[in-house]
């Protein structure tokens, strides 16, 4: 059996000297409700939408096993402004495997982008980024995903290791459901450096200064091979100076 290991959590007071040391940082469930001054219940109204993601036409290796949303904000201190629906793009530098086309995901539901703990996650994650790049306005894009075990198997990361092509990434584990795998891996950009774990918490997180790191999620399967199983995970990038495709 593999072994699984453990995330190094640590308090949010942590975060960006470890952002600065290492690349990345962790927290788990505790310690985002007490950064997002999170209240009893509203993880769940957030979560409820995970069930209404819309299945991603776009994979190249034919599968069905993604669901996702996709919506752009620009944060700028306290201010969070949404954009106009736009495509996701990246270049292939980024994403060898879907990179330089651009991808029409339907838009995160209006309900889920007017909750009060939505506005102040991206507030907290604006503010971390300027801690790590200096002030300025941030542009935000959110990816709710849904990776099933439709196909057998489930591909968090078909691209496999890489950047995104931005200033910080957030990968909050949502929720998991019957599976097994989906651990979680950062290795630095320029060296053979790198740790692996397994998020499980719900609400639970990892950042990565996508400048210095790269990282990947390995395939899930289900626990009963007869069964079906997913993994839920909100991956929110913040990027200095405009959105990529611009």
């Amino acid at each position: 059996m593999t072994q699984e290991f453990q995330p190094p959590y640590m308090a949010p007071t942590g975060m960006v000297a470890a952002l600065r040391h290492a690349g990345f940082a962790l927290l788990d469930a505790a310690g985002v409700a007490q950064w997002l001054s999170a209240g009893s219940g509203e993880f769940e109204a957030l979560t409820a939408a995970w069930d209404r993601l819309v299945p991603d036409a776009y994979l190249k290796d034919g599968g069905r096993y993604r669901k996702r949303r996709h919506s752009c904000f620009v944060v700028d201190g306290l201010q969070v402004t949404q954009v106009a629906h736009r495509a996701h793009w990246q270049p292939l530098e980024y994403n060898a495997l879907h990179g330089g086309m651009q991808r029409w995901f339907e838009p995160m539901e209006p309900e889920q982008v007017a909750h009060p703990l939505w506005q102040r996650l991206l507030q907290r994650l604006g503010a971390l980024a300027s801690d790590l790049r200096g002030p300025q306005p941030w542009f935000v894009e959110a990816h709710p995903f849904r990776i099933d075990t439709t196909d057998g198997i489930g591909r968090p990361t078909p691209e496999g290791a890489h950047r995104d092509g931005v200033d910080l990434v957030a990968v909050f584990m949502v929720g998991r459901h019957a599976i097994k795998g989906g651990e979680s891996r950062v290795f630095e950009a320029d060296g053979p450096a790198g740790q692996r774990f397994t998020l499980r918490e719900p609400w639970s997180l990892l950042l990565l200064d996508d400048a210095r790191v790269i990282h990947e999620s390995t395939p899930i399967q289900p626990l009963d091979p007869a069964g079906f199983g997913w993994r839920d995970t909100l991956v929110v990038t913040c990027r200095a100076g405009g959105f990529q495709g611009d």
